[in-house]
């Protein structure tokens, strides 16, 4: 631990289960977008709820993209 520089060597402790941090993360940042954005509060859980589920529908379409990418397309090019 005493030779760990945090940005140029991460850790490797989280690396199996990250995609379960996708829904908290996502939520925290909705409610907070929300609570800046938002002129009236009658619809702020509605659109935080709608918020999350775009962004992390969106990391699951970009996981795919990019999975198909590496798996086909990157192969055809050697």
């Amino acid at each position: 631990m005493l030779a760990w520089i945090p940005f140029l060597e991460p850790m490797n402790a989280m690396q199996s289960v990250w995609y379960i941090f996708i829904i908290p993360m996502s939520f925290g940042i909705s409610v907070v977008y929300r609570s800046l954005r938002e002129s009236t509060y009658t619809t702020y859980w509605c659109s935080v709820v709608l918020m999350t589920i775009q962004i992390v529908l969106g990391i699951v379409a970009i996981a795919v993209a990019l999975g198909i990418f590496v798996q086909f397309v990157i192969p055809l090019l050697n």
